[in-house]
């Protein structure tokens, strides 16, 4: 009895003296690349001390970096005499290169004085570019008078361009006597050209009296082909004596051939004789065509 009391005191004693079983440790070499990665998964406790070593290296590489790219995540602490050199040198060339391509986080502050300059004509360069291209954001006031004179040229190029297309942004204020004479001169020629194409937005009181006639004769064409085609924009009334006949023409033998192929569009009062028969005996030959087939399906 004595024996069993002292073995159950001793167990109770020993599950009380137990502690939660420790978390499992990754396998070494996982843990080794995590810890080589700086991942939250390294156990430092189970590196040997030639592990530790490569994890450390790692570790100020990956610094170095980060330094190096301008990360927030460096810690310049860390960086040896020569790695703070190149940091400082890698941060200078980028905020260099941001300043000369015009960008808003460039730090003007810190860059020496022929750098400066090289900025300042770069964004020269930039600016008569934007006014070249006549763009909003031109600063006209930093332009020299050779590149002001240019650029003036070309907007005048632009605007002329957009006269002689028709552009409603013409200036036509602008113009010079020469390019003004220019601009009418192919308006004239857009607007007989728009009148040959039959467009509502032809104007023809301002069309020359040859231009008026070539207008009339293209209109009468188009409605000679439109009434021979039996079309529905044709326009009888301005077919002249001769265009009506061959209009006439044109219909009759539409009709001949509807009523050859039997189709709904086929007057029959409108045959001659000869052409009833043509017509009858193209009829007979559907119908013995039809019983043909009917005949080969049974």
């Amino acid at each position: 009895m004595g024996t069993r009391i002292t073995f159950l005191l001793a167990l109770v004693s020993t599950v009380m003296g137990q502690q939660k079983p420790a978390p499992a440790t990754p396998p070494v070499q996982t843990n080794l690349l995590n810890c080589l990665k700086g991942l939250s998964g390294c156990e430092v406790s189970a590196l040997s001390s030639q592990e530790l070593k490569q994890v450390a290296e790692a570790a100020q590489k990956r610094n170095i970096d980060y330094c190096m790219s301008g990360s927030t995540i460096c810690d310049p602490t860390r960086l040896g005499a020569t790695e703070a050199k190149d940091v400082v040198t890698a941060r200078y060339r980028r905020n260099l290169d941001k300043c000369m391509n015009g960008s808003a986080t460039c730090d003007p502050i810190i860059l020496n004085s022929k750098d400066a300059n090289a900025i300042h004509a770069a964004a020269s360069e930039r600016n008569f570019n934007r006014c070249l291209g006549g763009s909003p954001s031109c600063d006209p006031i930093l332009l020299t008078s050779a590149q002001t004179a240019t650029v003036q040229a070309a907007a005048a190029r632009r605007n002329l361009d957009r006269c002689l297309n028709g552009s409603s942004t013409c200036d036509a204020l602008r113009l010079s006597p020469t390019e003004a004479a220019s601009v009418r001169v192919t308006a004239l020629r857009r607007n007989r050209d728009r009148c040959l194409d039959i467009s509502p937005t032809c104007d023809p009181l301002i069309l020359t009296e040859a231009e008026a006639k070539e207008v009339r004769a293209e209109f009468q064409r188009r409605n000679l082909a439109a009434c021979q085609n039996g079309l529905a924009n044709c326009n009888p009334l301005e077919l002249k004596e001769s265009d009506l006949t061959l209009a006439r023409q044109a219909f009759h033998k539409r009709n001949v051939e509807a009523c050859q192929r039997g189709l709904p569009a086929c007057d029959p009062s409108l045959l001659t004789g000869p052409e009833m028969a043509s017509v009858m005996s193209a009829f007979q030959q559907r119908r013995n065509r039809l019983n043909q087939a009917r005949q080969v399906q049974r």
